[in-house]
């Protein structure tokens, strides 16, 4: 006789891992339409490793599903994979057995993010700029901040089918546009060596926007604050400063976000990322074009999908 299969084994586990949150779920790959099951988020710095972080939330639903899939924050090539943001690495042959899984799917994080996009549906997105219509044809620009920047293309189209390109784009090098964005360039270069757009467009990134501005406009010498903090002040409205750090955030979110669709030759943008507030006034008037009036040309249509935290 065989052994009776686990518990949830028509299940399959799916994860968005990125440098510091691991979101897990489950989902029934049989329904036409995907569910998110027993969603669950875990602090990266809690845990060891993705195993670790895996095992606790497997161990915490009481199931054993044969199949997974999970998207990283980092480029996905070969069996050993190290995560950018995040000092986590694996073998994924070793994480599959660890497991138990029969299937293990690895993807980049934001090329999962791209290939979502055309299954959103009008109240799943907020339109910035142009017209709200379903995005019938590519290609179209994806990019967000979270721990770091994310940056993906999306070709094809609705009748033919999608192909995602994944891309590290976010490690491009960031060009100051004036006097306060060459100081945030000059510190970021001081404190990694370079400054590369997800170093000022992620969490981190407004940590060190808040701070700089502090500095330049004479604020009493504090410990830095957390980007979470930095956002609560501003859309609180009693921090100049942090209002200030907000508002050049997205200014420069809307700059880059007009690079990469011009580069992409892109019909349309789609902003996500852990690190875009969905409150924020600044950040909307940033990204519906005023921050990319400075370049040569913008995309006819930008979109938004809904940020996660």
């Amino acid at each position: 006789m065989s052994p009776p299969e686990p518990i949830g084994a028509d299940l399959a586990l799916i994860a968005d891992i990125g440098g510091t949150n691991a979101r897990f779920a489950l989902c029934d790959p049989s329904r036409p339409l995907p569910e998110l099951l027993r969603p669950v988020s875990l602090r990266d710095a809690d845990h060891a490793s993705l195993q670790h972080a895996a095992e606790a939330y497997l161990a915490s639903v009481g199931i054993r599903p044969r199949r997974a899939s999970i998207a990283l924050a980092c480029p996905v090539v070969g069996d050993d994979i190290r995560l950018t943001n995040r000092a986590w690495s694996f073998n994924r042959h070793e994480l599959r057995a660890s497991l138990g899984l029969d299937e293990l799917r690895l993807i980049n994080d934001f090329g999962a993010i791209a290939r979502a996009v055309p299954l959103l549906g009008p109240e799943e997105r907020e339109v910035l700029h142009g017209p709200d219509q379903t995005l019938a044809q590519g290609p179209v620009s994806v990019l967000g901040p979270g721990t770091g920047l994310g940056v993906a293309l999306l070709v094809g189209d609705a009748t033919g089918g999608w192909r995602v390109v994944e891309t590290e784009g976010g490690h491009v090098g960031f060009a100051p546009q004036d006097e306060e964005e060459r100081a945030l360039a000059d510190r970021a270069t001081v404190l990694h060596g370079r400054a590369s757009w997800e170093r000022l467009l992620s969490g981190s990134g407004l940590a060190l926007i808040d701070a700089v501005l502090g500095e330049r406009a004479g604020a009493p010498a504090s410990p830095p604050r957390e980007a979470p903090e930095v956002v609560a002040a501003a859309l609180g409205g009693g921090d100049p400063v942090a209002r200030q750090a907000l508002a050049r955030f997205c200014a420069i979110l809307g700059s880059v976000a007009g690079d990469v669709a011009l580069v992409h030759g892109a019909r349309a943008v789609v902003v996500a990322g852990g690190s875009c507030p969905a409150s924020c006034p600044s950040c909307a008037a940033a990204r519906s074009g005023n921050a990319s009036s400075t370049r040569a040309a913008s995309p006819p249509g930008w979109s938004r999908s809904p940020s996660r935290s």
